[in-house]
């Protein structure tokens, strides 16, 4: 059922429009005894999620007992991280997800379906698994909260994604990664309908149902201005995850007639320590980049490669190789099979010889960068080459060079019509 929707590609919500709207859906759903809001990390810091989990806080007051920020693999959230994405929400009612430990397994979806929908390229049942305080904590109303834009391993973010994967365990996390690896990133980014969000709806309809969950979806573009805000949209199916999935594709998606030669990307150092979230520089761009072209990551908080010690120690081992490669390091190496989301992160991650990669990291040097298959370049000389201050998304000339710029890969989707078939 759908409680609440706004939005178009040139609307723009305020804060005070999105509380509204929130409150107007949390009116229809009636009184609630306890509740749990399953908000992002900050790493996606502009979904509005922030705001909106603490207008919920505010509408519920004490019923409101606990938030899980659905983190996944990455690292827990820091009190100053809270702080500033949550304001005065109580740092108390936030709980660490353990994505290793802390799971309830709701059932299996079936190794024949996963064969199905990866149309032969893999053959494993999937666990539908989430974190156990959804299923013991004895809540009424669990609000899913957040953005939906172009995602790399599901096609769109959000929705079901936020419960199975953002609060789901290791294994689940691991096999949802890699099927969307093996089946093709470039062929789910901007799709609603792909392999893995299958594979979730499949958990969803046969395991989720006595899950009182109800989804927040924001859209989140950009403007000459800066960020907007172009819709909310709040729901307990499937309709609420479409609506806002058709409206973010006008919004964060950037066709373009040819490919780009040069692109340079600016990870802001708040929301980018790693290339396991960096990486969406490559992600996002791939299918916009030129044969031969160059992506130069201005990366000033990058400190390593991986948001888990295990993770990280599996980027530096094998580094970014390409998808032939990794996966004859899976069938090869144990410890990369085990992590099957580590090997799903360096198929991303990997150019296939197409384009270049030109790291400029604030905390990793030259050898570390070159030993996991990237070029190198000094931070502090190229942010004077190509100033984020100066530049405007999308084309610059710097010094009669034409250059591409993007200031937050994670708000968007870029590619030439040609390669979005």
């Amino acid at each position: 059922m759908l409680y609440y929707r706004r939005g178009k590609e040139n609307d723009r919500l305020s804060t005070e429009d999105l509380r509204q709207g929130l409150i107007e859906a949390l009116e229809r759903l009636g009184k609630r005894r306890k509740v749990l809001a399953l908000p992002p990390d900050i790493t996606r810091f502009y979904s509005r999620a922030g705001e909106l989990t603490r207008c919920a806080w505010q509408y519920y007051g004490q019923t409101l007992t606990d938030i899980l920020p659905a983190v996944g693999t990455h690292f827990a959230m820091t009190e100053p991280e809270i702080r500033r994405m949550f304001g005065d929400v109580p740092v108390g009612l936030f709980r660490e997800h353990d994505w290793r430990g802390g799971l309830a397994t709701l059932g299996e979806v079936p190794g024949e379906f996963v064969k199905e929908v990866s149309e032969g390229r893999l053959d494993f049942p999937w666990p539908a698994q989430v974190d156990r305080l959804l299923v013991e904590g004895g809540f009424d109303l669990i609000l899913s909260i957040g953005q939906v834009v172009p995602h790399e391993v599901v096609g769109m973010a959000n929705y079901n994604k936020n419960v199975f994967v953002g609060t789901g365990g290791v294994e689940g996390i691991n096999k949802s990664h890699y099927l969307g690896a093996v089946y093709g990133m470039e062929r789910m980014m901007g799709r609603a309908d792909t392999p893995v969000r299958r594979v979730l709806n499949y958990a969803s309809d046969h395991f989720g149902r006595d899950l009182p969950v109800v989804y927040v979806h924001t859209v989140v573009g950009p403007s000459k201005n800066g960020l907007v805000t172009r819709g909310l949209f709040v729901g307990d199916d499937i309709e609420c995850f479409h609506l806002a999935a058709d409206l973010s594709l006008k919004v964060n998606f950037e066709m373009l007639d040819e490919p780009l030669k040069k692109v340079v990307v600016y990870l802001e150092p708040e929301e980018f320590k790693s290339t396991w979230l960096g990486n969406k520089s490559i992600y996002r761009t791939r299918m916009a980049m030129a044969d031969g072209g160059e992506l130069i990551v201005l990366a000033p908080g990058l400190r390593e490669f991986g948001e888990d010690k295990q993770i990280d120690a599996l980027i530096r081992k094998y580094g970014y190789v390409g998808t032939d490669k990794v996966l004859q390091l899976v069938d090869e190496n144990e410890d990369l099979r085990a992590n099957l989301s580590a090997a799903a992160h360096l198929i991303h991650g990997s150019t296939e010889g197409r384009f270049r990669v030109t790291y400029c990291p604030g905390h990793l040097t030259r050898q570390q960068i070159e030993s996991i298959n990237f070029q190198y370049a000094d931070l502090a000389e190229m942010i004077t080459r190509y100033d984020p201050k100066k530049l405007r998304n999308g084309f610059n000339t710097v010094a009669g060079e034409e250059v591409f710029y993007i200031a937050n890969p994670g708000l968007g989707l870029w590619s030439t019509r040609a390669r979005f078939q």
